[in-house]
């Protein structure tokens, strides 16, 4: 299920992560439905991460809880009659606007599996309620907006804001928090904490995009507020990567457990118990992917004892194509041998099948 799972999340990447809170331009009143969407999605993944992950982390459920939150308030606000419920709208959207990157930087430290001081979190706590209550302050003190007012545009309830001094200390918050995000996931790339180029990919790309989103929000005037649906996909892309992360470290454990059940199988492997021999099978499991489907039949065949005659009779192909194939084959999967090749295939498959 977690297979599939992972599947349907990275089907979201191309959509927008994590923006910051901006004014409000003019809506059709179709946007409160779609905050009530996005709301009943939103505790739908809250629902769906409790039930169906087993291995749960802390920061991932300030995350999941976060959006929703976060959505609960646009959507208050979409409906508000008074300029007190607008305000007080507004403050549970910034409530989870503000701990969401909190936990989204959390989330990418514990992914890159980089250490930190054990002081880190609860500093970066500190910080995101002090930032909280700053912009939860209209109503109360004009720090944060000098004035505003409540308007209702095409019946939909917005709020005309006039900013305040210290309303680019959640400017600057984010933009903090946008550089810790690249630098953490820089330095796990050149520590080689993150041992696959796609976990990088759908971080960097993740945090590149937006701040691109955010900053067009900044200066660019637009009719629809897309942050309730990139909140939403923000969790995805996280949640995406972990998956991943936990599917690999499942398959390593039930290699070593294989291998500790099988010795017998080590046939010209002295070292099959050790690291390299785990490595190299986590090697070629993430190589298959990146066979040619002509490739990956001979691989599949090999693998059901299939000799080469058998080969060359299922896929009407001469001995020298099939020798062109296998060598394609033994260079991307790392091995120099049929024999090695099966011996690495079938304690992958054996693994594979103790994991699920």
């Amino acid at each position: 299920m977690k297979n599939t799972l992972s599947k349907i999340l990275l089907s979201f990447l191309p959509v927008f992560l994590l923006t910051g809170c901006t004014s409000i331009g003019e809506k059709s009143s179709s946007i409160t439905i779609v905050y009530i969407a996005t709301t009943i999605l939103a505790f739908l993944l809250l629902l769906g991460y409790f039930f169906i992950i087993k291995k749960k982390e802390p920061w991932f459920y300030v995350l999941f809880i976060s959006v929703p939150v976060v959505n609960i308030g646009y959507l208050m606000l979409s409906a508000s009659n008074t300029l007190d419920m607008a305000l007080w709208a507004n403050r549970i959207a910034y409530l989870g606007s503000v701990f969401l990157p909190l936990s989204m930087l959390m989330t990418i430290l514990k992914i890159s599996k980089l250490n930190y001081k054990k002081w880190v979190p609860a500093a970066l706590l500190g910080i995101s309620v002090l930032v909280f209550f700053i912009a939860a302050s209209p109503g109360y003190l004009d720090i944060y907006y000098k004035s505003v007012t409540l308007e209702t545009v095409d019946g939909v309830s917005v709020l005309n804001k006039e900013y305040g001094p210290w309303h680019s200390v959640y400017l600057f918050y984010l933009l903090g928090y946008f550089a810790m995000m690249i630098a953490t996931t820089a330095r796990a790339i050149y520590k080689k904490k993150i041992e696959s180029t796609a976990h990088a990919v759908i971080i960097l790309v993740a945090v590149f995009v937006n701040i691109c989103v955010w900053l067009l929000e900044q200066f660019v005037k637009v009719d629809f507020e897309f942050l309730s649906v990139s909140y939403i996909i923000s969790e995805l892309f996280l949640l995406s990567v972990y998956l991943m992360i936990q599917n690999q470290e499942k398959l390593i454990a039930a290699l070593k457990s294989q291998i500790i059940r099988s010795p017998e199988n080590a046939s010209d492997s002295s070292t099959k118990d050790s690291k390299d021999f785990i490595d190299h099978c986590k090697f070629l499991s993430d190589q298959l992917p990146k066979l040619t489907p002509t490739e990956r039949t001979i691989y599949d065949l090999y693998l059901d004892g299939k000799s080469t005659k058998d080969v060359l009779s299922k896929l009407s192909i001469t001995e020298n194509t099939l020798k062109f194939h296998n060598k394609n084959i033994y260079g991307k999967l790392g091995v120099s041998s049929r024999k090695q090749l099966i011996e690495y295939a079938k304690t992958i498959k054996s693994s594979s099948t103790v994991a699920d």
